[in-house]
């Protein structure tokens, strides 16, 4: 693979999704919103026979409750999390133990861990250098299929917050 992930900062926190489709299909579960994913994060992620996977437009459902991992925008397939190789960040986003970084290996735990032992975290600008030295595979490792910046970000800043002393009144 040649392209390069590229997360622009100006991404945002949640995910970087800074470009999105007209056509967002519902999840057939949950009625939210879908993030299109190519045929190649789906191949890439499910373990199942790939003649399973047609050729239609596919979605990612992000939503923590919602058993759906992927569905055809016709409605007519559904991927539950039980057809994915890997634990799925946006459906356990309290596991210390599920990747927020598919490419690099990258739990909340080990994030977690680094600003207990030294105070900060070092993990974006980890990331943002494997990344521009061209060995991310977020379009083939992250099951939302793009860069998991966005998503690290919300984690590192979330155990930051968490690890700050209460407020005095």
């Amino acid at each position: 693979m040649n392209e390069k992930c590229s997360c622009p900062a100006e991404a945002g926190a949640a995910t970087c999704e800074l470009a999105t489709t007209a056509q967002t299909a519902s999840c057939p579960d949950c009625q939210r919103a879908g993030k299109p994913v190519t045929a190649l994060t789906l191949k890439a992620l499910l373990a199942v026979v790939l003649t399973d996977v047609r050729e239609t437009d596919y979605r990612f459902c992000r939503t923590p409750t919602c058993p759906i991992v992927y569905y055809s925008i016709d409605g007519e397939q559904r991927f539950s999390e039980e057809d994915v190789r890997e634990r799925v960040h946006q459906k356990h986003l309290d596991d210390d133990d599920v990747f927020v970084c598919y490419c690099f290996r990258h739990t909340p735990g080990s994030i977690k861990g680094e600003l207990s032992a030294i105070g900060q975290s070092t993990v974006v600008a980890s990331i943002t250098a494997g990344i521009q030295g061209g060995h991310c595979a977020c379009d083939m490792r992250n099951p939302q299929g793009s860069c998991c910046l966005g998503n690290v970000r919300t984690v590192v800043q979330r155990l930051q917050a968490e690890g700050r002393p209460p407020a005095r009144a």
